[in-house]
């Protein structure tokens, strides 16, 4: 993996994780408060999910 994909990684783990601290455990998960944390953490995943295809395309791109 590229350090440029790396650092992507580790900002998207991060943003994901101060996401799943930042909820409200105690109010239910759809609440109005909860909710731009829970859209933030989907961001966050798929934002993962795209990191790992362009890893994946940049790998096949490559001659060997």
């Amino acid at each position: 993996m590229q350090k440029f994909y790396k650092v992507f990684l580790i900002v998207f783990i991060v943003v994901i994780a101060i996401n799943i601290y930042a909820i409200d455990w105690n109010s239910e998960i759809s609440s109005e408060d909860n909710i731009k944390y829970v859209i933030s953490i989907i961001a966050g995943v798929i934002g993962l999910f795209v990191l790992f295809i362009l890893n994946t395309w940049s790998k096949i791109g490559v001659k060997k």
